[in-house]
């Protein structure tokens, strides 16, 4: 399976992800949001999947350093695209798409229910005579 994992190199939640998924055997594509950035599409496509406020973290020091009527001015689907476009650390992190599935932070449990571990295929053996 491939997922593609966005976040930020130094972000201890986007390594254990990353970690998480490599040790299943998922193969994972790295979208540095600080270097890559954002863009419209990715926003659009995920805001389909989940709500809007889910994707803004409110948590990091991205959006406390953000001036209280900035912050005030966040009150739907299209404010968010604009800051985000404008600040894409304030994501929160990290977004997984892997197929069907967009998850957003990361949880251990969460990611256990959506990547069950495959069972070890069984070595078939001969018939005996």
């Amino acid at each position: 399976m491939h997922a593609q994992l966005f976040g930020i190199e130094n972000c201890d939640q986007c390594r254990k992800a990353r970690q998480w998924l490599r040790s299943r055997g998922v193969s994972v594509q790295f979208h540095d949001l600080r270097r890559d950035g954002l863009t419209i599409q990715m926003l659009e496509r995920w805001l389909t999947r989940v709500p809007w406020d889910s994707l803004l973290n409110r948590r990091g020091q991205s959006w406390r350093k953000l001036e209280a009527s900035q912050r005030r001015e966040v009150v739907d689907r299209d404010s968010l695209i604009e800051l985000l476009l404008a600040q894409p650390l304030l994501v929160k992190r990290p977004v997984l798409e892997a197929s069907d599935r967009l998850l957003i932070g990361f949880s251990e449990a969460v990611y256990a229910s959506a990547f069950p571990e495959q069972p070890e295929p069984s070595s078939a053996q001969a018939p005996g005579p």
